[in-house]
């Protein structure tokens, strides 16, 4: 396994870094380890939605779960407001860092990850191969 780290500066849009951070890298098979930071504005698709839902206030980064690839990423988050209720659903485009989005990220050599539609589900899902980027 291979350790990444990476911070995200304010008003970077965090989905699409990670992205851009993982074509850069040429991530095969990655997964978030740690995130920590804060947004500005925070854009999540909540369970069984179809339309993201925009959030424009100062939250906090308590989690980040979910695989990376240089292909495509399946991420979730999880945010505190000023109060400290929490939400969460699916990372959407449109999540703005505020001050930073500090990110470890694992990478395996052992596999690779795509998504593809899944015709039972509809959506892209989890494709995983084995031989990591050379096999």
């Amino acid at each position: 396994m291979n350790l990444l780290a990476i911070r995200f500066k304010p008003d970077e849009d965090l989905r699409q870094s990670l992205q851009n951070f993982a074509k850069q890298q040429n991530i095969q098979a990655g997964f978030i380890l740690s995130a920590v930071g804060s947004l500005k504005r925070a854009s999540i698709r909540y369970a069984n939605q179809d339309n993201s839902t925009v959030l424009k206030e100062k939250l906090e980064i308590l989690a980040l779960n979910g695989t990376l690839a240089d292909t495509g990423s399946h991420l979730h988050i999880t945010i505190a407001d000023s109060q400290g209720k929490t939400m969460g659903g699916h990372l959407s485009d449109g999540c703005i860092v505020y001050t930073t989005a500090e990110i470890i990220i694992g990478s395996s050599e052992e596999f690779r990850f795509r998504r593809a539609l899944d015709p039972q589900t509809g959506y892209y899902e989890l494709e995983i191969a084995t031989g990591g980027a050379n096999g």
